[in-house]
């Protein structure tokens, strides 16, 4: 079960799949999270001192769980073993605790156990474990890419350090890429491999963070380039979109065609065509633009084109956002469908939009006069001598909580901004205020 990936080029074949092949063999290898293992970090300097005890790593795929551990031990000088909590048992694991005290005994060496996938351990395997964690037996190392909280066993976790990774920036993958393109005895330098930047982009962009993912990409679409007249393996567009099993869509986050699609998204919610609209939703989300950024396009939109016709709107979009930031993508894209597909088909009103416009476009033309004191709070009694509320009156003191009295200012007096459309529950509010409306005129009829 021990394994070694650090010594002689012998320890990586040519079968060895490329990601194996290029893992990092020391820390100044490795790319990617420095706020874990950077040169002065906590872990860091613990590694360093041999001071290593039970950990978790929780993070997303191809970010360096399994690398890190073979890395911490090295460091440490300890015995590497890895076990499945899929086709592992009990047996197994008196087994492993059976060499690791014997490791001990015999060698002074410290044994790390590595779990990759921790969270599919069950309960008595958990159980086991525990015991021999507990005392030091073994120096227990878990990765997963679920919320160890849910699925590792308390009396476990709280026994371990729970360290998250974070998915790898694209950065941080084109550095791992150029250096798997350049070495010669791990990597694909002996092949003389060219590749264009924009397939390079691509396979970074579809990689999500994963180096697993870009290192299997230009490992398969070498192999199925034909070395040209010059020896050289040209890899294009084609090429890696045919390894990734995945076609390279024009879009570019901060360039035209991200403006054109986005346009294209607000335009079809607006004109009400559910159909287009999650068209040029998966156009964006297959492309790879973040998907808070399109929720909080709806969010506006929700106001913007919709508004008090379907009040309910805003709370879908908002709802969106929060199950995006909740289960993250790709799971998080079909509340965004949801909501798209709401907002295309719920009743359309610009009138919030239009109304609070005219307010503006008077706040930033006009004079600001002062608040009527009728309408300002009086919590002094200098301010109550001024003037200030004199002459309020209350609403709930009046029939149906309605009472003849200017809250804008006396340049402003009789000022309308928020007309509502006829349609959805705008119509609802349209017909209270022309109710309301008639209802003061009326009174004010009968006043003089």
């Amino acid at each position: 079960m021990s394994e070694d990936l650090f010594n002689s080029e012998s320890a990586h074949p040519p079968q060895r799949p490329l990601a194996d092949r290029m893992r990092p063999r020391d820390f100044n290898e490795f790319v990617g999270q420095e706020h874990i293992v950077g040169e002065g970090s906590v872990l860091r300097r613990a590694i360093e001192k041999g001071e290593v005890h039970s950990i978790i790593f929780w993070g997303p795929p191809g970010t360096g769980k399994t690398t890190l551990a073979h890395l911490i031990a090295k460091s440490t000088g300890s015995d590497f073993i890895a076990f499945s909590a899929v086709t592992s048992g009990v047996k197994e694991i008196r087994e492993v605790v059976a060499r690791a005290e014997m490791n001990m005994r015999v060698h002074g060496k410290r044994t790390i156990l590595f779990v990759d996938e921790i969270h599919r351990f069950n309960k008595a395997q958990q159980d086991a474990f525990l015991p021999h964690v507990e005392r030091g037996a073994i120096i227990l190392i878990g990765a997963t890419t679920e919320n160890p909280s849910f699925e590792v066993n308390s009396a476990l976790l709280s026994r371990s350090r729970v360290v998250t990774l974070e998915k790898l920036s694209e950065a941080d993958l084109k550095k791992i890429a150029m250096r798997a393109l350049g070495d010669e005895q791990r990597g694909l330098g002996k092949l003389k491999v060219v590749i264009s930047d924009e397939a390079l982009n691509h396979a970074i962009r579809q990689a999500d963070g994963d180096a697993r993912v870009v290192l299997n990409a230009l490992e398969l679409a070498a192999a199925a380039t034909t070395p040209d007249e010059d020896g050289l393996r040209r890899i294009d567009l084609e090429t890696i979109e045919g390894a990734l099993q995945k076609k390279a869509l024009l879009y570019d986050k901060t360039g035209e065609e991200h403006y054109n699609i986005i346009s294209a998204l607000h335009k079809s919610l607006r004109g009400s065509d559910p159909d287009a609209a999650l068209y040029w939703l998966a156009r964006m989300l297959e492309a790879g633009e973040d998907p808070l950024y399109i929720a909080r396009r709806m969010v506006r939109f929700a106001s913007e084109d919709i508004g008090n016709a379907d009040p309910q709107a805003l709370v879908v979009a908002v709802a969106a956002t929060e199950a995006v930031k909740l289960i993250g993508m790709p799971e998080g894209d079909l509340a965004l469908a949801q909501a798209a597909i709401y907002l295309a088909t719920a009743p359309k009103s610009n009138a919030v939009y239009k109304a609070y416009e005219k307010a503006r476009q008077d706040v930033i033309s006009q004079p600001t006069p002062s608040v009527p004191l009728h309408i300002r709070n009086a919590p002094t009694r200098l301010m109550k001598e001024l003037g200030f509320g004199a002459g309020y009156r209350y609403p709930h003191e009046y029939k149906d909580a309605l009472v003849d009295q200017d809250y804008l200012p006396a340049a402003l007096k009789d000022r309308v901004y928020y007309e509502p459309t006829n349609r959805g529950y705008e119509a609802k509010i349209k017909a209270r205020l022309d109710r309301w409306r008639a209802m003061l005129a009326e009174r004010r009829r009968k006043s003089k």
